[in-house]
């Protein structure tokens, strides 16, 4: 199971490529709003992690089910993001590692896995007040999200900003080319491929600032809550006419 406290309010979609930038967006989103941020990623890596340290082969699917009909998977919303915790544990910081990485990668191309985490990603956001971001929140897990945003930068911007992340962990070349294999990966997956909905607002942040991303993010979402506010008063001043 997967916990996470109940809220009211929008459900915002941010999808995009590996190295876009989502989770930066998505945490100072909903901390802007106060909303929980759903990092759907940090999923696949707490199950990849459990699979690492349980000996499970992370390409065997059934066995993964099996690992993660047995795992308790919680985020904690935090000032800039989320503690992960599997089974209890805080694992924040080691889901964040090349191994783990790598892993999650391979683990969420498995159809029968996608499909328990988005029952759960659906649980947690079926209340609403959530930002939740991942490959194919707009498309799969909430095809009704009241704001869909697809974040997107050239892979050559994506590579520099991992390297730039983590310099020391390997060459910048290196960190590129496991981005166009990821990306590789989730644009032909046959369950849930990487790709923009057809009403998703498309943000290519290749020649912008993070503070200009968070601005245009803003703009989306603050139009969308102007309609919902604006559609609520007119219902109900047509409930008064009517009562």
């Amino acid at each position: 199971m997967v916990d996470a406290p109940g809220r009211r309010g929008l459900v915002i979609a941010i999808d995009g490529p590996a190295g876009a930038g989502k989770s930066t967006l998505a945490s100072r989103l909903a901390r802007k709003l106060n909303y929980l941020n759903i990092e759907t990623g940090a999923m696949y890596r707490a199950l990849a992690l459990k699979a690492i340290e349980n000996d499970v082969d992370v390409d065997d699917q059934n066995a993964l089910v099996d690992l993660a009909l047995g795992s308790k998977i919680t985020l904690e919303p935090l000032i800039d993001g989320n503690r992960v915790k599997l089974d209890n544990a805080d694992v924040s910081t080691r889901i964040r590692e090349k191994d783990v990485t790598e892993a999650a990668s391979r683990v969420s191309v498995h159809p029968k896995v996608r499909e328990w985490m988005v029952n759960k990603q659906r649980e947690l956001g079926s209340k609403g007040g959530v930002v939740m971001e991942g490959r194919d929140i707009g498309t799969a897990v909430f095809p009704n999200a009241d704001v869909k945003i697809f974040l997107d930068a050239a892979p050559e911007v994506r590579g520099n900003r991992r390297f730039y992340q983590n310099p020391v962990a390997e060459p910048s070349e290196a960190v590129l080319a496991e981005l166009r294999a990821r990306d590789e990966r989730d644009r032909t997956r046959s369950v849930s491929p990487l790709v923009a909905a057809n009403d998703a607002v498309v943000i290519d942040s290749t020649h912008m600032t993070l503070d200009e991303v968070i601005q245009r993010a803003e703009q989306i979402v603050g139009t969308k809550s102007r309609e919902e506010s604006g559609a609520r008063a007119s219902k109900e001043s047509g409930d008064r006419v009517i009562g």
